[in-house]
């Protein structure tokens, strides 16, 4: 039966982020179930090795998540029960959460218009004699301001641990993000740009921290210590938890490595052409694109529109919706989310956040978008206004 026009199928929607999967990975997990499934094995050691050859670190720990990599930074920092660590409101919930799970308070700070990161003239006016770290977060893999951030922290005996869930790949004035300040957190989450579906990694500066991190992460015992041979036994040695990334998610992870570059390669090719069919359009309707910021290489994570009020977003996210590309808003500050408000927020402005919040659209963006897609995308954007 012939098909009557009316019933001709509509494009595929363009989903907002899409992992690169392909046999490689297949092949890596088929290796790791024939070997050791648990943690600490070949794969996990092989990756951490990997991770830390890019970052320039002596050590690099997989984690289950970045949300259990910042806990466990925290944690081995010593920041816990009375001590407060100022974090941006505009970012993910994990961010907040790990300051709780180690007994602190999250002291939200606003946010800078370029970097979308923590503003350091708002972070000095929140330190108090209780304040104990800062938790910058590098927003699509953009750092903030770290020079002043960090030589606030420095002034004050301040740690400094980075929220870099979206920062792999990125830098600041040429060094890796994760690596600036005492801790780096990174996510390998199904949304990130390399992935394994679920899990994290944190880079630790003192050898010192480090040693305590890895007993923690093993549930308090020295476990890893024995799987080296330094010991001929293990044992409960501190408090911990169960933050080891399991051998057949690293096999994932080792795999989505060997296409890093690619990767990256194609998420900046798309940012590009975003930029250049959108550049002239934005200037005429009051959008702004994200700044290229002089000293900062982005890891081209995500990229966003800025939208000149709320009212005329939600009707250009409507609009790109109903063509088919599944386009979105970001965070929901947490000053104003329930919880946030229940740990006292409730009279909290946060002028730059509550606006970027408000007027904030994040386009598809991802290593399989081709250059129709591409050009699909640009063109449903041009006619969200008006």
């Amino acid at each position: 039966m012939k098909t009557r026009p009316e019933e001709t199928s509509a494009p595929a929607p363009l989903l907002l982020t899409v992992p690169w999967l392909d046999e490689r990975e297949r092949e890596r997990v088929g290796q790791a179930l024939a070997g050791r499934l648990a943690g600490d094995g070949p794969f996990g050691h092989r990756v951490e090795r990997r991770l830390a050859e890019a970052l320039g670190v002596p050590r690099v720990l997989l984690t289950t998540s970045c949300t259990h990599a910042l806990e466990l930074a925290l944690m081995a920092l010593g920041v816990g029960p009375g001590q407060e660590v100022v974090c941006p409101s505009f970012t993910f919930v994990s961010t907040a959460n790990a300051i709780l799970r180690v007994g602190a308070r999250p002291v939200f700070a606003d946010i800078e218009e370029d970097s979308l990161g923590l503003d350091p003239d708002d972070v000095a006016r929140r330190l108090t004699p209780r304040t104990a770290g800062l938790l910058p977060v590098h927003y699509g893999g953009v750092a903030p301001d770290m020079d002043r951030l960090l030589a606030l922290a420095a002034d004050r005996g301040l740690a400094v641990v980075e929220d870099a869930a979206q920062g792999l790949g990125a830098s600041y004035r040429d060094r890796p993000l994760g690596t600036l300040g005492d801790a780096g957190c990174f996510s390998f989450h199904e949304t990130k740009n390399v992935t394994c579906g679920e899990g994290g990694a944190l880079v630790l500066r003192d050898p010192g921290v480090t040693a305590r991190a890895e007993v923690m992460r093993e549930k308090g015992t020295n476990r890893s210590a024995f799987l080296r041979g330094e010991v001929d036994k293990y044992t409960w040695v501190s408090e911990g938890s169960s933050y080891v990334l399991s051998d057949v998610l690293a096999a994932v992870l080792d795999a989505q490595l060997d296409k890093q570059a690619e990767i990256e390669r194609r998420r900046a090719a798309a940012s590009r052409r975003y930029r250049e069919g959108l550049g002239t359009w934005a200037g005429v309707h009051g959008v702004r694109l994200p700044p290229e910021l002089p000293g900062r290489g982005p890891s081209h994570h995500l990229f966003y529109l800025l939208y000149p009020s709320e009212a005329v977003r939600d009707a250009a996210l409507a609009r790109l919706r109903g063509e088919g590309v599944l386009a979105t808003f970001h965070y929901v500050p947490l000053h104003s989310a329930p919880h946030g408000q229940a740990l006292g927020n409730a009279s909290l402005r946060l002028p730059v956040t509550e606006s970027v919040a408000g007027r904030l659209l994040r386009l598809p963006l991802h290593p399989l978008l081709g250059e129709d897609d591409l050009d699909r995308v640009v063109e449903a954007v041009r006619r969200s206004i008006g």
